[in-house]
């Protein structure tokens, strides 16, 4: 089946990046945004019983619970948005510049351009297969590329042509 292309405003870094690549290169507002969900649960909930407080209820249980769905919440959204950075949808030239000098470095060190895999092709594939776009459907099933494979939508020969330029 062939990969879906997607014209976007920006130039597509990777269709599918791996988990440690995208928190690789978190930005400060995504670190910013995880902290601000990770506080506004939690004072949503303080706020919310200060409107209509329940008699005889201790927040402390729910404020701890209320701070950890935050800060999951607040991952899922800083990982989207870097996600969409890489996708070329939202402005991504930080990335990019990172992008090419990771892995120009790769290219000059004579390792592929992604890391190998030691899972068969076929669950490579799957793995693919089930990551993509994902992180579009964080509300109903979050999932992240864990498998290192060859699916990422771009041409490799571009790195290999700035490498040779030089």
């Amino acid at each position: 089946m062939p990969d879906k292309v997607v014209k976007t405003p920006y130039p597509l870094l990777d269709a599918d990046p791996h988990f440690s690549r995208v928190v690789r290169y978190f930005r400060p507002s995504d670190y910013g945004t995880w902290a601000a969900a990770t506080g506004a649960f939690p004072a949503a909930l303080y706020l919310w019983n200060m409107a209509d407080p329940i008699p005889g209820v201790r927040l402390r249980t729910s404020l701890r619970l209320g701070g950890l769905l935050g800060c999951i919440g607040g991952f899922l959204f800083a990982y989207q948005n870097s996600s969409l950075r890489f996708w070329g949808w939202s402005e991504n030239k930080r990335e990019e510049d990172m992008d090419v000098a990771e892995l120009r470095q790769r290219v000059a060190e004579g390792q592929p351009l992604y890391p190998e895999s030691s899972q068969p092709q076929w669950i490579q594939d799957v793995a693919y297969r089930n990551s993509a776009w994902s992180q579009l459907k964080f509300q109903a099933f979050p999932m992240f590329n864990f498998v290192n494979h060859q699916h990422h939508g771009t041409d490799p020969a571009k790195y290999a042509e700035k490498e040779q330029s030089e």
